[in-house]
């Protein structure tokens, strides 16, 4: 296809969606499929947030709005940043865009040179390196251990760091491992960024309300103030809230960083759907109440999972901090066979060999950058996941 541009040679296809795919498909054929695949709540908009945008298509807020997000929701943000964070944004240093997704390609495009590199922990959410490659940079991937928690080390962050580095990328809480960052924890890699000038941090936080125990959220803006003018934090509705289909991302940082990626989804996109914009200002000025309710079911989830898959053969299952994802590592499988004379020699293998056998979809390590490990979504009932769960232990009980 030569009409086809250089930059999206360099791009694959997104392998969460593509496992999410299979298992509909299989699921159509007439197959019983528990996916655990979807990186999506499976609890519902809270009511006052539909309402909000039910109000919003009354009283005619349906038109073009400004590309940075309507002046309530910029308002909205600042006041969460200060109220939750601790961080001091003016409202014009802050911008909405149509899903975090947006918000980290767009900080990308309006920043990157051909060349430049952005530092990336693995495991990585999957769209990460593309966008860098989209963008002409180039990725460099950093491996975590299991026995770190999947975090990234700060003699590792100094090793990776060269002259060509743009952007260090952190996404605490992880998807896909659900490690997340204590205060000390960021504080040492923020010292590594502070003695390198010429480097941002860009740091997703979307899954900043889901932490469990005594664990206690922070951002690098709010660990280390004096890299508040290279920091472009983003956050949005789509976990905490159970709006991922609203498609509301945010962000806030330096005025200059934010104007950049203004003029560019000017030329893009322009302005987030009105209707979004409006359920979010509720969301966010809202109670909040709702949050704690959910965040206590998702950790009675991820603690039954973490127990029951440590209790598979071959499996090897960390408890993380937070989101809603575990990243257990299969080690134990390669160069088992399964019943059908079947060697998995590979994640990709496991996870091929358990949606055939027992029709459990969850995704490969190595689609995030660090194997032999799988993904496991635990946003699904408890009455699915202990079934799931138990065809995992059938499955890798199999294996001789």
């Amino acid at each position: 296809m030569p009409f086809v541009a250089d930059a999206l040679l360099r791009v694959k296809p997104s392998a969460t969606i593509a496992v999410t795919q299979k298992a509909r498909d299989l699921k159509n054929a007439g197959r019983e499929i528990i996916s655990l695949s979807v990186g999506e709540p499976d609890f519902d908009t809270p009511d006052n947030v539909k309402d909000a945008a039910i109000a919003a298509i009354r009283r005619g807020d349906t038109k073009y709005t400004p590309v940075a997000g309507v002046a309530p929701l910029r308002e909205a943000i600042a006041a969460k940043f200060a109220r939750e964070n601790g961080l001091d944004y003016r409202p014009s240093e802050t911008i909405v865009g149509t899903g975090g997704k947006h918000i980290l390609f767009n900080a990308f495009l309006a920043t990157i040179n051909p060349g430049d590199e952005v530092v990336i922990p693995a495991p990585y959410w999957v769209s990460y390196p593309d966008m860098v490659l989209i963008a002409g940079g180039r990725p460099v991937t950093v491996e975590t251990r299991l026995e770190d928690g999947f975090k990234l080390r700060p003699e590792a962050l100094e090793r990776a760091i060269t002259p060509k580095t743009k952007w260090v990328l952190l996404n605490s809480p992880s998807n896909p491992s659900g490690a997340a960052y204590g205060h000390d924890e960021l504080k040492a890699l923020t010292d590594v960024v502070l003695r390198h000038e010429h480097v941002w941090i860009l740091t997703d936080d979307i899954y900043e309300h889901l932490v469990y125990g005594d664990f206690s959220f922070a951002t690098p803006a709010q660990v280390e103030p004096r890299l508040r003018r290279r920091t472009l934090t983003m956050n949005g509705v789509s976990k905490s809230y159970a709006m991922t289909g609203w498609r509301i991302g945010y962000a806030a940082g330096p005025a200059e960083l934010i104007k950049a990626m203004e003029t560019l989804q000017g030329q893009q996109t322009s302005g987030a759907c009105s209707i979004a914009q409006w359920a979010a200002v509720e969301a966010l000025n809202g109670p909040q109440d709702f949050i704690n309710e959910r965040r206590r079911i998702f950790e009675t989830r991820r603690d039954l999972v973490v127990s029951m898959l440590n209790q598979a053969n071959h499996l090897r299952c960390p408890t993380p901090e937070g989101a809603f994802y575990v990243y257990p590592s299969c080690a134990g499988a390669i160069g088992r066979k399964t019943p059908g004379g079947q060697t998995i020699a590979t994640d990709e293998d496991f996870v091929s060999a358990l949606l055939e056998a027992e029709g459990v979809a969850v995704v490969q390590g190595s689609a995030f950058g660090l194997g032999p490990n799988f993904r496991v979504s635990y946003a699904t009932s408890t009455a699915l996941l202990e079934d799931a769960c138990a065809r995992i232990q059938r499955f890798c009980a199999s294996l001789a």
